[in-house]
């Protein structure tokens, strides 16, 4: 158990929460809150466990909670599905994954991938790493297939090409940085011994501030839809919307580029898949 990142975690799910939506706590007004989000003792009350217990918990000297007792944070902290898993996991409660867990990308995704062109689709695994694709977005992504496969990832991608390739639409900026903080979380839980892992963690955090803030927050829920701009050397700015899905069976996510139907930007990417058939 990470004690230490249990903590965090569950102080920064506290603080998130707004007292007004929380029944059976104290709404603001009736007393005066020095802190963010619920008290301590109001999160321990909805949970059901000892105040000196919760306390210990956000200090990192608690043993190790019960499954019953997670239960109950979750639903005190009013957790979702991902958030919950990843409570889980940092209480112990769920086994790390290793190299072993891994598995090839299946044949049927390969189809997937073939079926959904004209669409530029790809799947990323946890460590965003980018490991099958459609021609669509060998086509849509500068010298894509001439890339070493370390350099085949979505961060490092983001990096090397973001605000000359891709940047975010008008009013979705810092999106991107809280989407790969949030999946890189989770993920280096899952696979706390991951050296890659780390060190693509570290070389994101080092280049934006915004990937930093939002590590910092321990938010690990998914961010399934962003909206982009992508510079074509071809066919110039296309407005897309980045879909991406958990793919079922698998620790796999597929993304999928999008436009606006009867948009000059759909009627761009349809000529591209065109051109890459």
């Amino acid at each position: 158990m990470s004690r230490r990142e249990l903590a965090d975690f569950l102080r920064h799910r506290r603080e998130a929460l707004h007292p007004e939506r929380s029944p059976g706590t104290h709404p603001p007004g009736r007393r005066a809150r020095r802190t963010p989000g619920l008290r301590r003792e109001e999160v321990a009350a909805l949970a059901g466990v000892s105040v000196s217990y919760y306390e210990r918990l956000e200090q990192a000297r608690a043993p190790r909670p019960s499954p019953e007792v997670l239960t109950t944070l979750g639903t005190a902290l009013q957790l979702s599905t991902a958030e919950r898993e990843h409570l889980a996991r940092l209480a112990g409660q769920v086994p790390p994954g290793t190299d072993a867990d891994r598995q090839p990308v299946p044949d049927e995704a390969h189809r997937l991938l073939d079926r959904l062109a004209p669409t530029p689709a790809y799947l990323v695994d946890e460590r965003q790493d980018i490991v099958a694709w459609n021609a669509e977005v060998a086509a849509l992504i500068p010298g894509f297939e001439q890339m070493h496969a370390a350099e085949r990832n979505t961060v490092r991608l983001a990096i090397r090409l973001g605000g000359t390739f891709c940047r975010a639409a008008q009013g979705a900026e810092g999106e991107f940085a809280r989407q790969f903080a949030a999946q890189l979380r989770a993920a280096s839980v899952r696979y706390p011994a991951d050296r890659m892992l780390g060190e693509l963690i570290n070389e994101l955090a080092a280049h934006s501030a915004e990937f930093a803030a939002g590590w910092r927050d321990h938010d690990v829920r998914p961010v399934p839809t962003l909206r982009k701009v992508l510079r074509h050397p071809q066919l110039g700015d296309l407005e897309v919307i980045s879909q991406t899905l958990l793919l079922p069976g698998t620790d796999l996510q597929l993304v999928m580029y999008q436009a606006e139907p009867g948009s000059p930007s759909a009627a761009a990417l349809a000529r591209l898949g065109a051109r890459s058939r």
